[in-house]
């Protein structure tokens, strides 16, 4: 009987190669190739990756999928339900594109998530559903990245949260429900556009595309700042190919 193959879920922080941890680094040379998710042609973290690759392991071929399209019109996501099963099709068009990769080429694989896999990312969720899917078998892990969430603090030099005091981690579509529900500290991930209003008076520490070359972080009082985050947004978004931002709001 022969060994199952392994799969591994490696986080790989947030952009820096510098960042991969070695307990990382060991995992993807482990590996026979790696997965990531590839949204367009030309897409710029691709590249990324391949570049982080190349630094920690060279020899590792590298297996871009095609993304599945998503359905972000506001018809189909217009409540919580709805957009939950636009989400649930997404992840089984990933799984089934994923288990076909696992099927036509053998050999133990990494999959590449950006940050860390425990913070906003499908990939645990989508490697359950191949599984559950059962044409391909394997034993799997997960090894933990360096997340935005820390970088965004190290880089402003701040503790994410008051003395004793609770942190709430939650997406830009939900951060009005956040705030009306009394938390103090709010850390926002995966915001299409930036919707402050009715905080101008709160405190933001805002980066994005951290970790890399073009990295940009602003801080200050939301009411002083927001056009000038707003202008890095497009900026970044026009000269890198893509942006990614995360922010602390922290209640005056």
């Amino acid at each position: 009987m022969t060994d199952p193959r392994r799969v591994r879920v490696v986080g790989i922080g947030a952009g820096h190669p510098d960042q991969v941890t070695v307990e990382a680094v060991k995992a993807l040379n482990a590996a026979d190739y790696a997965i990531v998710a590839q949204k367009s042609d030309d897409d710029p973290l691709v590249a990324l990756r391949r570049a982080l690759l190349d630094r920690h392991a060279p020899n590792l071929d590298v297996v871009p999928v095609r993304d599945p399209e998503r359905n972000r019109t506001a018809q189909a996501t217009g409540t919580l339900a709805d957009y939950e099963g636009v989400v649930t099709d997404w992840h089984e068009a990933r799984a089934a594109a994923y288990e076909q990769v696992l099927l036509e080429r053998p050999g133990d694989v990494a999959f590449l998530v950006w940050g860390d896999p425990a913070f906003y990312d499908s990939t645990i969720r989508i490697v359950e559903r191949v599984l559950r899917r059962g044409a391909v078998t394997f034993d799997w892990d997960v090894v933990p990245g360096i997340s935005a969430l820390q970088l965004l603090a190290a880089r402003h030099r701040i503790v994410l949260h008051e003395v004793g005091q609770p942190i709430v981690v939650s997406t830009g579509r939900r951060l009005a429900e956040a705030v009306e529900a009394g938390a103090d500290n709010v850390l926002v991930m995966l915001s299409r556009s930036l919707e402050l209003e009715g905080l101008d008076d709160w405190h933001i520490w805002w980066g994005s595309d951290l970790g890399t070359d073009h990295e940009c972080l602003v801080s200050g009082r939301v009411g002083e700042v927001r056009s000038m985050i707003q202008a890095e947004r497009a900026r970044t978004k026009a000269e890198a190919g893509w942006m990614m931002d995360v922010f602390l709001l922290r209640r005056p």
